[in-house]
């Protein structure tokens, strides 16, 4: 028995396939956005959104580091932004 794909299915697949390329570029590029950022852009877009941020100097550079993997999880930031954030806290 052979399987034949109708061309309505190739319509829809080749529909699919170009959806998921564009949706792929579209965040690669957010990507190099977030990537193009500095710790403290980061910092104030990310941290500013549920609380007032404090001082750098408010806290040790070792309690930032735990700091930052507590608010990782809440803030949805990935490890790089994570860390990029915590450094400009360190400095």
């Amino acid at each position: 028995m052979k399987f034949q794909i109708n061309t309505k299915t190739k319509i829809v697949a080749a529909i699919s396939l170009a959806t998921a390329v564009v949706v792929a570029m579209g965040s690669c590029t957010a990507s190099q956005k977030i990537e193009a950022k500095s710790g403290a852009q980061l910092w104030a877009e990310n941290c500013q959104r549920c609380h007032n941020t404090p001082s750098p100097s408010t806290f040790s550079p070792e309690q930032w580091e735990t700091i930052g993997m507590h608010m990782q999880s809440r803030a949805l930031l990935t490890d790089k932004e994570r860390d990029k954030i915590v450094d400009f806290l360190k400095q």
